[in-house]
């Protein structure tokens, strides 16, 4: 293998989609209604690509699987803060495009199951975000729009906790799962009220994630 370039993302990382809570793909199963339409992404508190500097920048991707994700033939549309340089901009589509990643990590297993590659979106970002409080929220004018909040419990209303931990996951390690409501009107136009939402705090290398 060629040697890979030296990068680290550390941050906050949101994955919304239109499946029932308790992502399906998770647990290798098919996604809720037979297809998939979400976006994930992180805001990067502190990373790097080779020399060039990624802290603060935000980047998202939305996606649509026509079937579960492992059979492919997935689009993507990146997002990228617009506040980010040039140079900036190039390193994390090198680290988005999974030439930079070892096989079997987030970003390559991208790279093989997405067929179609939507223009990039360089925008606003605004996201506030609360693991511990399973709430977030995200509004990128015109282009996406989400509010996360814990899962309620139906007869009482009190907020329900549950934790997905993957010792071997290559997303993440551990999530909070809440519930989301997406309105997403880029490339990929979808809306959802209530479904599956995952809050972490990830670090991704070349390698995968980062215990």
């Amino acid at each position: 293998m060629a040697q890979l370039a030296n990068w680290r993302l550390e941050g906050e990382w949101l994955k919304n989609c239109t499946c029932a809570y308790g992502c399906p793909c998770d647990f290798n199963a098919n996604p809720t209604q037979g297809y998939c339409k979400g976006f994930l992404g992180m805001r990067i508190a502190k990373g790097h690509f080779e020399s060039t500097r990624l802290d603060g920048l935000t980047f998202f991707a939305v996606v649509h699987f026509p079937g579960a994700l492992h059979e492919g033939n997935g689009q993507l549309q990146p997002i990228i803060d617009e506040r980010a340089s040039p140079e900036q901009r190039e390193a994390l589509f090198k680290i988005m495009s999974g030439q930079n990643s070892a096989e079997g990590t987030l970003f390559h297993i991208c790279s093989l199951i997405v067929t179609k590659m939507h223009e990039p979106i360089f925008a606003p970002i605004k996201f506030d975000f609360d693991k511990a409080g399973r709430t977030a929220r995200l509004v990128i004018p015109g282009v996406l729009e989400t509010e996360v909040e814990p899962i309620k419990n139906p007869v009482t209303g009190a907020a329900h906790r549950i934790q997905v931990v993957m010792p071997e996951g290559f997303e993440h390690r551990e999530g909070e799962v809440a519930s989301a409501n997406i309105r997403s009107s880029g490339a990929i136009k979808f809306e959802t009220q209530g479904s599956h939402s995952t809050l972490a705090h990830v670090v991704q290398t070349p390698q995968g994630v980062a215990a």
